[in-house]
């Protein structure tokens, strides 16, 4: 049983996956990773299975809610839920408001995110180093993809669902920047603003059935090469870094199903050309400082670990 500061700890976990997985780009699974219960969260989400079928039958709902490690769900949950209905309509705002800062703060948590991980495992063999490469490449290839645009019918949101909640636990790839990808974001922001359940139900049962199938494959690969898998997925950090680059040209936009601009293609800048192309402040002084700010939050973010881990 978790003590009562445990409980909010891993309760503030999840508010700070549902938060930054809105926000197309950065991944809940790094924020799962960087805290510490990356592995107990695939494995939780893995024992889903026909044991614990046969657990409920034979010794009932108790026996079984240990085996699905019930309370580390339900607390981790409670904080992913909240902060996705109280916090969509906050980081909609900073993302029209302030979007230079904003992507500033989150370069810095990605940096910090991939120095933690290559100091707790350092790729050493040609391979893991390979791996990481191919991470890389494989998350900007994913970032300059074009935008493809499907319709929001329940059989489409049922299978981005599947996607986007794979791609969540995964470092690296967002969930958000997958819905970006279909074209699916602005209304996936919209149903939870506005609680659309149909919307909502399908994409999560998608979501869950896909989770169930992934955690598997993700729980037997850190089983068995780990530093092979965090190399992979400190490539991914990195190579997701050019979407959120903050001074940015938009190259291409479409209008999609519900009416709304949205950027297919952007070329990055520097804060001098962005200043001279798109006419805006690059305000540069407060990116810089919001950057820091990132860095600083994973650095007090591992010490806490580190701390409770010592407990």
């Amino acid at each position: 049983m978790k003590s009562i500061q445990g409980k909010l700890l891993l309760f503030l976990r999840g508010v700070a996956m549902g938060a930054v997985d809105l926000v197309p780009g950065i991944s809940a699974g790094t924020i799962a990773l960087v805290t510490g219960i990356y592995e107990e969260l695939i494995d939780s989400i893995k024992s889903f299975n026909l044991d614990a079928l046969k657990i409920l039958k034979n010794q009932g709902f108790s026996a079984v809610w240990r085996h699905i490690n019930g309370e580390f769900l339900l607390i981790l949950m409670s904080g992913i839920l909240f902060s996705l209905f109280t916090l969509a309509g906050v980081m909609n705002y900073l993302l029209d408001a302030f979007p230079l800062q904003l992507w500033s703060f989150f370069i810095g948590l990605i940096i910090a995110s991939v120095i933690y991980l290559l100091r707790q495992h350092p790729p050493k063999r040609c391979l893991e180093v390979c791996l990481l490469g191919a991470g890389i490449l494989a998350a900007y290839s994913l970032s300059v993809s074009p935008v493809v645009a499907i319709e929001g019918g329940y059989i489409s949101l049922f299978f981005a669902g599947s996607i986007a909640l794979c791609a969540m636990i995964l470092p690296g790839i967002s969930g958000s920047f997958i819905l970006v990808l279909l074209g699916l974001y602005p209304l996936f922001i919209k149903a939870l603003v506005n609680v659309e359940m149909g919307f909502l139900l399908t994409f999560a049962a998608g979501g869950a059935i896909g989770l169930m199938l992934f955690s598997r494959v993700l729980s037997w690969l850190l089983n068995h090469c780990k530093h092979a898998v965090i190399a992979t997925m400190s490539g991914f950090l990195i190579g997701s870094l050019s979407v959120l680059w903050p001074w940015k040209q938009i190259a291409s936009s479409m209008v999609n199903q519900s009416g709304k601009l949205l950027v297919t293609g952007s070329v990055n800048l520097t804060p001098q050309g962005y200043m001279n192309i798109v006419g805006q402040d690059p305000q540069t002084l407060a990116c810089i400082l919001l950057f820091l700010a990132g860095l600083f939050v994973v650095l007090i973010v591992e010490i806490v670990s580190l701390r409770l881990k010592s407990k």
